[in-house]
């Protein structure tokens, strides 16, 4: 009977918690229309465009002293091979080159001329990479090396830009796009958002909502009440889960009609997967807001957990572009495994074998930063 009256309780508790978060307009938002419109934004701007624009400044020569500028290389193929643009405006481009390629998508140059000191303006905010400088028999590029974009157009200008007329690569070799399912940065991208509305909607829902209520003394209330710790977090941590699901589900539901995304492993494999991160952050946001009530203190504390590994873990970008060094702790992160976990069952047809040991790694975390966590939680 006992078991009964508590496991009612429970239920009841579950249900009250429940409706207080589906009340919130700003709900609806961040956790599910957010990330839709995130992944709609950036899957469109990765997987639509076809054209490359790359703008490039064409320094004006007689700015800085060089004589025959008319007669130099750069002046005679603006003038032979690129679209000169009859109606200039402020800002706009001067002459325009397109590299056509109908697998790979065209190139389109836009270059501009300017004075030195201009070009290095834009170049150091970004809207142009490379400054272009022709002499009569020569030309300098200046860019910088370590950028891998201002990289490619030098390769591609410096096979293009010579006495006005195109110098192909000579080459037997056929480029054949790869088209294999799964190679999309929108497959890529959707896993990572999983995730990562995982970690965030548990830390944030689960740390923030805890700190808050003993904040303004909600929880000084629940002492009275005959209800357990324990009761209060498994409920808070069973609604979280709950819209954690609803909210990855529609964003699967609108991947797989938006961009035709599909899951190639093991669908209970992925819902293993995705329990187990959730128990994970549930746990570790639960040690988070076990002791203290300062709103600003639980914010900060919030932000150090989240925003390491939203960087690190691979949500937006590979985390193999990071040293070395660094790859040994990045991999064992968290995020970055369940990521990783939920990405490999999603692209590469991953099953249980594949993601059995990131399961019970995760569910053994949540499992032992819950247990700590409900051993020093305090009411007040």
């Amino acid at each position: 009977m006992n078991r009964w009256i508590r496991f009612k309780q429970l239920w009841q508790l579950i249900s009250a918690l429940f409706l207080e978060i589906i009340r919130e307009p700003g709900v609806l938002f961040w956790g599910i229309l957010f990330p839709i419109l995130m992944s709609l934004g950036l899957g469109l701007a990765f997987t639509k465009k076809a054209d490359v624009i790359r703008k490039v400044a064409i320094i004006n020569i007689s700015e800085r002293s060089q004589a025959g500028s008319e007669n130099s290389i750069v002046a005679g193929f603006l003038k032979t091979r690129c679209e000169k643009n009859v109606s200039l405006e402020k800002d706009s481009w001067h002459w325009k080159f397109i590299i056509k390629d109908e697998k790979l998508g065209n190139s389109v140059f836009l270059f501009y001329n300017m004075k030195w000191d201009e070009a290095v303006k834009l170049l150091k905010r970004g809207t142009i990479n490379v400054l272009l400088l022709g002499k009569n028999d020569s030309i300098e590029y200046h860019f910088d090396p370590m950028n891998p974009d201002a990289q490619l157009t030098y390769l591609k200008l410096s096979n293009i830009v010579g006495k006005g007329e195109m110098q192909p690569v000579q080459s037997n070799s056929e480029i054949k796009p790869l088209t294999v399912t799964g190679t999309r940065y929108i497959d890529f991208l959707v896993p990572g958002l999983i995730s990562m509305g995982v970690m965030m909607s548990s830390m944030w829902g689960i740390s923030y909502g805890i700190i808050e209520k003993r904040s303004k003394k909600l929880l000084r209330r629940l002492v009275a009440t005959p209800m357990k710790k324990s009761h209060f977090l498994i409920a808070l941590i069973t609604v979280r889960i709950t819209m954690n699901f609803i909210e990855s589900l529609v964003l699967f539901i609108f991947a797989l009609f938006a961009f035709k995304m599909t899951i190639q492993g093991n669908i209970s494999a992925l819902i293993l997967m995705f329990l187990a991160g959730n128990i994970a952050f549930a746990g570790i946001a639960v040690l988070v807001s076990s002791h203290t009530s300062n709103t600003e203190v639980g914010n900060g504390l919030i932000n150090f957990v989240v925003f390491p590994m939203m960087v690190l873990s691979g949500i937006f970008f590979s985390y193999q572009n990071f040293p070395d060094w660094s790859l040994s702790v990045i991999k064992n992160l968290p995020l970055t495994m369940l990521t990783d976990g939920i990405r490999s069952i999603f692209n590469e047809g991953a099953g249980y074998h594949e993601v059995i040991v990131p399961i019970l790694i995760l569910t053994a975390t949540g499992t032992l930063f819950f247990a700590f966590g409900l051993k020093i939680f305090k009411w007040h």
